[in-house]
Parts: structure tokens; sequence; C-alpha cells
């Protein structure tokens, strides 16, 4: 896509990043797209108005957190005013920084095979959707485009980033996600995890970058649902792409290119990402 002022710079799975003409403005115009991803793969069809709105919810979230962030000052084009946000440059850290505060997902998954998530011990009779004694920071390494992120110990995460940053990102981490996790709590919402990203700009301050507590980037369920449940689906009411998730691991074994959605399937998780942001008020 062409804007007017920018040049294309890269593309993610659902990003694009566009630098400025100007070689005297260092800012970064982050472009979000209808794309939607799991399981390390980008999807079709897209999304209707998905970019769009995670977008709002981003800049929502970016206004309730007391946490330096990439956000910066300017005119957005008109083109993608609705999708998109300026950001400063920064030198990324190659973490992905999860918080798990239920246990769900791949976490479940390997609970039930050895008593631990990300190789963390936990105390034995949890069930699926449980809360966990307390949140989790399970970090993992962000591999290149096309390859698979993959879980790290803290440990590692200390030897590739170094002791101390590691520290910093871990605190941040589990200070945001508690933040977050009363916002929605006072909603009506469960924020069962999440991940964030983040980098330090030209004085090394460390700054949260990329989306915010997103449909995408972590899981929310409706809280009366989750207490009243019978079923990990009944607990587990989700208002993410849980929905796409659940139908590719219906449909797919995971081997070669997924198949395209089906329109019910996207019509749906559509609806999902619109009351999220009606249920927060964002």
């Amino acid at each position: 896509m062409s804007i007017p002022g920018w040049r294309h710079v890269y593309s993610g799975k659902v990003r694009d990043l566009y630098a400025s003409e100007d070689p005297g403005d260092t800012r970064i115009l982050v472009v979000a797209s209808d794309r939607v991803s799991a399981f390390d793969f980008a999807l079709t069809p897209g999304i209707p108005d998905k970019g769009a709105l995670l977008t709002r919810l981003s800049r929502w979230w970016f206004a309730q957190l007391d946490v330096p962030n990439h956000l910066a000052d300017g005119e957005l084009p008109a083109s993608v005013a609705d999708r998109a946000m300026l950001a400063q440059s920064l030198e990324m850290i190659p973490i992905e920084c999860v918080v798990r505060g239920y246990l769900t997902g791949s976490g479940w998954v390997e609970y039930q095979e050895s008593g631990t998530v990300c190789g963390i011990p936990l105390p034995d009779g949890l069930q699926n959707g449980d809360r966990l004694p307390e949140p989790l920071f399970t970090p993992a390494y962000k591999a290149p485009l096309g390859e698979h992120d993959e879980n790290i110990s803290f440990d590692r995460t200390a030897e590739i980033v170094g002791a101390e940053r590691a520290a910093q990102l871990r605190d941040v981490s589990l200070s945001i996600y508690s933040r977050a996790a009363a916002i929605a709590e006072a909603k009506g919402l469960i924020l069962a995890d999440t991940k964030f990203e983040f980098g330090t700009d030209a004085e090394g301050t460390l700054r949260l970058a990329d989306e915010v507590l997103t449909s995408d980037s972590s899981r929310y369920w409706d809280a009366e649902s989750w207490r009243t449940g019978t079923t990990p689906a009944a607990r587990m009411a989700s208002f993410d792409k849980q929905i796409v998730r659940d139908w590719l691991a219906a449909n797919w074994d995971k081997q070669g290119e997924p198949p395209a959605l089906p329109d019910d399937v996207v019509a749906r998780t559509a609806d999902r990402y619109r009351e999220l942001i009606e249920r927060l008020g964002a």
C-alpha cells in the first residue's frame, strides 16, 4: 500500500511499518492490517475492520497504563488514520514478554504432561481454566518472520539481554498485567494471559511497544461464565481470536499451509472483537 510521505520498510504477520520520507523524521508509522494470525501463520481471509478495532483498543490501553510507551506526536495520514499509530523509532528487544494468570492454551497442554508451565512447577490438581497461584512471566524468543517463536526460561532471557534487563522486563510485564487485570475485572472480564513487546529509545529508556492488551495478543474471558461454567468451553467464553484457534485445531494438522477460514468463523471473531471494546468502554 502506498502512503504519501511514507516509505514501506517491513511487513509482519499482521502489521506494516513505514518510515518517513523526511530524513529528519525518525518516527515510524505502524499500520495494523485486517490480517489475522494463529500458530505463527498469517491466515486468510482477514477479519473485517480488525486493524481499526485493535488499534483503537491499543490506544485506549496505552492511556490507562502509567508506563513509557512508543507513541509519538503528529498527524496521521488520512488514508490509515483509524488503524495506524505514530511511534518512536526503538531498538526492539527480541523477547516476547508473556504473562499468564490462568492455566490454559499451551500451558494447559504442558501441565498435563509434566505439571509445569514453561518449566515452572505448579501444584497438582489444577484444571483447564483455573487461576494460577500467582501470575507467571514466561518469556519467548522472537523468531524471524516465518519461523516459530521459542519459549525460553528466565535464565535464558538473562543470557540474551543481560540479567538487569531481564529482571526489568519481568517486573514491568507483571506490573502491567496486574493493572490491566484489575481494570478488566471491574468490567466483568478476566484477562487470562497476554504478551508484551518492548524496545529502548535513544536514551535507553524501556518503552512498551507494538500492540498492547488487544484481542490478538491476549485472552479475555467473561468473568461470570468463568465462575459458573461447568465445562472448560463454558468457563472460558472468550473475547479474542480463540474462535480462530479452535477452528484451526479441529480442521488442520499443522502441516503445510493452514486452510482458509470459513465465513462464520470470520464473522464471529469480528463480533467478539467489537464486543470486547464495548465491554471495556474503550
